[in-house]
């Protein structure tokens, strides 16, 4: 017996309403599909979600139009979208954009450009070219470079080498010598570059029995902890070749943008087959080419950040997840507030496919994991290259304080060592964590620094700009003041605190003859410029690369012989509950810079908390002795992993109502959540003000995130949030401070 199509489509729309809305269904349809609908009185784009018999409302409006004639989202994703809605307290509609691009919503077009292909054989055209050098100069030009290309050109393209008007092409296609036609461009691939094959390299044992353990264990997640340069990244790419023998496709994820350029690179020297890029730099029309690429199939190894998580891979088999303890790979601005490595997992589990996660200092969440049993543990104990780790040493800078009779940048060993490694010829890593030149500005007189208007922080010096801005919301006064804004008197104002803007300078006149390079925020803020500054550090064209964070991570070059990390205190002092961790992690990254090929690595940490656990065990390169350590504060003080936070933010303009609402919140949720959670008084958030927003912070703890999700919800249908003030939700959130 034949059944009737369902009649009803729950579409939840792109913007405006976070529920499902019902609809009646003119021609059948099916979940996943793309639809315009009617809304008021006007039409909006929706995805289905759902098939009914019956509708929730009596009246329904019709579906005007299906606007694709496959589901875009398959049942996969949109199980993942479910769970994602539920566990982290969101509601579908906003989790739908995080996996659709908005180039998909809005439908992009497919780009087209002109292209010029030669009619008449190579010898007929170059005979035709020399009869009209003399009588038809342009034309000749046009011909003598369709004979260099001789499979065709882009017009955009050949008008930039012959430096002529599209006139004579025009005649020369009129005359039948060459065709101009319409054809769709690969945006995604416009800046390609050449690469060479390489085969893979030969593994150690340790290396062989992490391959082994992914080839037999498909429907696993893997955890190899592995020291910097053990050559984790050659365990991925022989793993992305077996999945892709079998027909998988690969995921493969990366902390920041600026590693992505080398795994590409990497990757494109192994595999021949086109490759998905994505990351936040791309353009709508290339994000749009790419993601309708692996939609298609055309595409099965996808690379890049966090959000890659989401591709609609065909068939995935296979997850990496690289130096899966970083921070970038957890969305903290908007919500859904998700972390790409517990996305991973989960998908992982659906797709029934392998996830690997790797690291030279995991989190302490995935380490545990992989003791207790959850996940597969490889250890990975020595170099690849057989070179030793670096030798770490821990300078005391109150010692040197005292030696120069007050502040200084570098420490004696510290300039010693880069003046040693310039005369070798080879090259040094500088690490600050803070870029511009100072990090504040404050009146000597009155005590006062100078603030953001808009924000709870002190505006940082930019010395070549010669301006104080906030880098929270770029407020800026130009140029720097002298004198002070609060108590009104000149010459009393004195710079205070260190950025690498500064480090640079100062360097350059200790060592004018030393050449840098600088890369933070400052100098990567367009298009490019990370791939622009990474190949010009690796041609040598600096002996110094002075950077923030952006440097720490996987990078590799092998001329590096020092890392100086100029000071890391201040991560110290935040008051964090993973503050240990995340510094730990960061001094584990940098220092696995140095000595990554033949010639041995040192590594010079500056503090003046020399006597802190955390660098004796950098120092060591024993990562085991700091998580026994850490992992039983984390158990006696009930923090994660052995209980789940959530951590809501409260933002409003006005403070005391921002306030106010918190408070209230606060009040219903003890009421609503068993005895088994703990929730924290509200109090300011770590930055108290953000763009003329206030923020209050109230953190809830407990062991069944599900359930504390589903209570958020319910008072939040009780207690309707005042449209003044908005509410972020966090789940597992990676700091409490901010």
């Amino acid at each position: 017996m034949e059944h009737d199509h369902p009649k009803f489509a729950a579409v939840i729309l792109d913007k405006g309403v976070d529920r499902p809305l019902d609809y009646l269904t003119s021609v059948p349809v099916k979940v996943g599909m793309r639809v315009l609908v009617p809304l008021r009185q006007s039409f909006r784009k929706g995805t289905v979600v759902a098939l009914k018999r019956e509708p929730s409302v009596s009246r329904v409006q019709t579906i005007k139009e299906v606007l694709s004639e496959e589901p875009i989202i398959s049942s996969e994703l949109f199980e993942l979208a479910k769970w994602m809605s539920h566990y982290y307290c969101t509601p579908l509609s906003r989790v739908l954009r995080a996996f659709l691009p908005d180039s998909v919503k809005k439908g992009t077009r497919v780009k087209e450009q002109f292209f010029v292909k030669r009619l008449l054989s190579q010898k007929k055209l170059s005979t035709l070219c020399s009869q009209l050098r003399y009588t038809h100069p342009s034309q000749a030009k046009v011909l003598s470079a369709l004979l260099k290309h001789p499979k065709g050109i882009l017009l955009s393209r050949l008008l930039e080498l012959v430096h002529t008007s599209k006139s004579p092409i025009d005649t020369l296609a009129k005359q039948k010598i060459l065709n101009v036609e319409k054809v769709p461009v690969d945006r995604s691939m416009l800046d390609d570059f050449e690469f060479f094959l390489t085969k893979p390299k030969k593994l150690n044992e340790e290396q062989k029995m992490a391959l082994s353990r992914i080839r037999f264990n498909l429907f696993q997640t893997h955890l190899i902890h592995g020291v910097t340069g053990s050559g984790k990244t050659e365990i991925y790419l022989q793993a992305i070749r077996l999945a892709r023998e079998r027909g998988l496709g690969v995921i493969f994820l990366v902390p920041e943008i600026a590693l992505t350029t080398q795994t590409i690179e990497r990757l494109r020297s192994r595999f021949t087959e086109k490759l998905g890029i994505f990351h936040h730099r791309l353009s709508d029309g290339e994000r749009f080419d790419i993601w309708h690429g692996i939609r298609k199939g055309e595409i099965s190894i996808v690379i890049g950040a966090r959000s890659a998580i989401f591709s609609p891979v065909q068939n995935l088999g296979l997850i990496i997840v690289d130096e899966e303890q970083e921070s970038s790979y957890k969305q903290a601005e908007k919500q859904p507030c998700y972390h790409a490595r517990d996305i991973a997992v989960m998908r992982g589990k659906m797709s029934c496919a392998a996830v690997v996660l790797g690291s030279a200092t995991p989190s302490l969440e995935s380490y545990l994991n992989a003791l207790s049993g959850k996940y597969l543990l490889t250890h990975l104990s020595k170099r690849a290259t057989h070179a030793p780790l670096p030798h770490v040493r821990v300078v005391d800078m109150k010692r040197e304080y005292l030696k120069s009779k007050g502040f200084t940048i570098f420490s004696d060993l510290l300039i010693e060592r880069i003046k040693r490694r310039f005369s070798l010829g080879e090259q040094t890593l500088l690490f600050l964590n803070r870029r511009g030149y100072h990090t504040f500005q404050m009146c000597v007189d009155c005590g006062k620094s100078i603030k953001c208007p808009h924000c709870s922080v002190s505006l940082t010096f930019h010395k070549r700009a010669n301006h104080l801005i906030c880098h929270l919301c770029a407020h800026t006064i130009a140029p720097a003041p002298h004198t002070c804004p609060s108590c009104k008197k000149a010459a009393t104002l004195s710079y205070r605190g260190v950025g690498t803007e500064q480090v640079e300078r100062v360097l350059h006149a200790i060592l004018p003859e030393i050449r840098t390079l600088r890369m933070d925020g400052d100098t990567t803020s367009h298009k490019g410029s990370h791939d622009l500054l990474f190949q010009q550090f690796r041609a040598g064209k600096a002996d110094v690369l002075i950077g923030t964070q952006m440097i720490a991570k996987g990078l590799h070059f092998p001329a590096v012989t020092l890392v100086g990390i100029i000071n890391s205190d201040g991560a110290l002092n935040l008051p964090d509950f993973r503050a240990s961790e995340t510094l730990f992690q960061l001094l584990g990254q940098v220092s696995g810079r140095s000595g990554r090929s033949d010639l041995p690595g040192e590594v010079i940490i500056q503090t003046c908390l020399g006597d802190h656990n955390i660098f004796k065990h950098t120092s060591h390169g024993d990562y085991r002795a700091f998580f026994d350590e850490e992992i039983q504060v984390r158990e006696l003080f009930n923090f994660p992993p052995f209980t789940r936070l959530a951590k809501l933010i409260f933002k409003g303009r006005d403070e005391r109502e921002t306030l106010n609402v918190a408070r209230a919140f606060q009040k219903e949720l003890l009421r609503a959540l068993p005895e088994t959670f703990h929730i924290y008084p509200v109090v300011p958030s770590g930055y108290a003000k953000i763009k003329d927003h206030f923020r209050f912070k109230l953190l809830v703890k407990g062991n069944n995130p599900l359930l504390l999700s589903q209570l958020i919800k319910r008072v939040q249908s009780i207690l309707p949030i005042h449209r003044d003030v908005c509410l972020l939700i966090d789940i597992d959130p990676l700091s409490t401070f901010s």
